[in-house]
């Protein structure tokens, strides 16, 4: 998950302006705003013989990784809207309309304190688990500076982020994690049992999968670079998740030095793999630029990723599918700014994404979800 969950700035992207409202922590990338209403005014390009019915249900703002209750009736995803008073991202619940006729309502269920972040349905659909900065102080968290960076894409790692569960009202039943750093970008296997999520405790910005009965946990990268983003296969057998890998001295000391500022600039990522304990790790994506928020299908084998490795200038992102060594590479979406943040529903017939599309030129990301139907 990301925060978002991951915005990557490339190039002229970041130079035009475009992320000038991005949400933090990781992972959104809200429109460029670039667009004419023509091009933008659209929610399913003829080319996007993936989606059925795909239907728009947010209208303005950042919103986004939505993602599914294990029923498939709920999503639960987080939201900045500062015309409704959400000056930074808060976690909501809806329920999806089942006709068309239906308006989607959902409700906030976080304190309204603070930050929050990457939000995620318990099995058993009564509770939630999300980062969020509320125990430090009721105000938004300040962004940083970008200007003394270059102007270039930069992650605040804010060190008040911790994990919370709570229940579907918004009542916290329990806090997961406790350290001094960067707490975030969780998710759960698919009994519920066990929670994967990123932290810069040990020093570097790691791996980390913890019991959620016990406390117990194993730390399952040991690579210098940012590793997030993580989710298990349907079977639970395995990981994937979004890794920057610096690899010169240069790249390195200024990796180290932005972490020690409590930052990121994590605009270079691939996909990478393993096994659920953390061996067999294995990059899956070579293609530059930034390769990210990728997810298991349904088969447990093929992946969803969103990538712009195809335009130099760092947009369009838009959604691929590919076998888990890579091969089979083929383009899903189409939207001209920003499609990402996928997943499939538990039954493996719907899916749920965040994109630029149909938003009037403007800068908003919206929640689209619609029926699947594999490639033949």
């Amino acid at each position: 998950m990301y925060s978002i969950q991951t915005l990557l700035g490339i190039g002229s992207f970041l130079l035009m302006g475009t992320m000038a409202n991005q949400k933090q922590p990781a992972t959104v990338i809200p429109g460029s705003g670039h667009f004419s209403k023509a091009s933008a005014d659209t929610v399913q390009y003829p080319e996007e013989t993936s989606f059925r019915n795909l239907r728009q249900l947010t209208f303005g703002g950042d919103n986004a990784e939505a993602y599914f209750s294990y029923d498939s009736k709920y999503l639960v995803f987080q939201k900045t809207n500062p015309k409704e008073g959400i000056n930074c991202d808060q976690i909501f619940i809806g329920k999806i309309p089942e006709n068309k006729d239906q308006q989607f309502s959902p409700k906030m269920v976080s304190t309204g304190k603070g930050r929050t972040t990457c939000p995620y349905f318990l099995p058993d659909g009564k509770h939630i688990i999300y980062a969020s900065t509320h125990l430090s102080g009721n105000e938004c968290p300040p962004v940083p500076d970008r200007s003394k960076y270059g102007n270039r894409y930069i992650w605040p790692l804010y060190p008040a982020y911790d994990i919370f569960m709570a229940d579907t009202n918004g009542v916290i039943v329990k806090q997961l994690t406790r350290s001094k750093g960067y707490d975030a970008e969780a998710t759960l296997s698919p009994d519920g049992k066990k929670m994967i999520y990123t932290s810069d405790k040990d020093g570097d910005l790691e791996l980390y999968i913890m019991d959620l009965k016990t406390g117990k946990e194993k730390r399952i990268t040991h690579t210098v670079g940012y590793d997030g983003g993580a989710w298990f296969s349907r079977d639970g057998k395995r990981i994937i998740w979004r890794a920057s890998r610096p690899t010169t001295e240069e790249e390195v000391r200024e990796y180290k030095d932005l972490l020690a500022e409590h930052l990121v600039a994590p605009t270079r990522m691939e996909v990478f793999t393993a096994n659920a304990d953390g061996s067999g790790i294995k990059q899956v994506t070579n293609l530059g630029q930034a390769n990210w928020a990728p997810v298991f299908m349904p088969d447990n084998k093929s992946i969803l990723f969103a990538s712009n490795h195809e335009y130099k200038r760092g947009f369009p992102f838009n959604l691929y599918q590919m076998n888990d060594d890579g091969s089979n590479m083929t383009k899903i979406s189409r939207d001209k700014g920003f499609d990402a943040f996928a997943m499939f529903s538990y039954d493996g017939k719907k899916i749920v994404f965040c994109s630029n599309r149909n938003n009037g030129g403007t800068r908003d990301t919206n929640i689209f979800v619609g029926e699947w139907k594999a490639e033949e």
